[in-house]
């Protein structure tokens, strides 16, 4: 998939834990292990927020646009 969700590497940096953020934003510890993984198929633009907030992050810092390689690249 060409998005990948960097918000373990964001929660490690600022020493974070899941359990910590997933009350403060309001979701589940199960919701946001999902997130982590990029097993989800859309994020609330409310949760993003929540997020960005409580981890003083921008949107671009937890999610990258990493393209897949092309038939011809190949």
């Amino acid at each position: 998939m060409p998005i990948v969700v960097r918000l373990d590497v964001v929660l490690a940096e600022r020493k974070v834990k899941s359990k910590d953020l997933a009350e403060w934003v309001g979701i589940t510890e199960a919701n946001l292990s999902l997130l982590k993984q990029g097993k989800v198929k859309g994020v609330r633009f409310e949760t993003l927020q929540r997020i960005c907030a409580y981890l003083d992050c921008q949107p671009g810092d937890l999610l990258v646009y990493v393209p897949e390689p092309s038939v011809d690249d190949v």
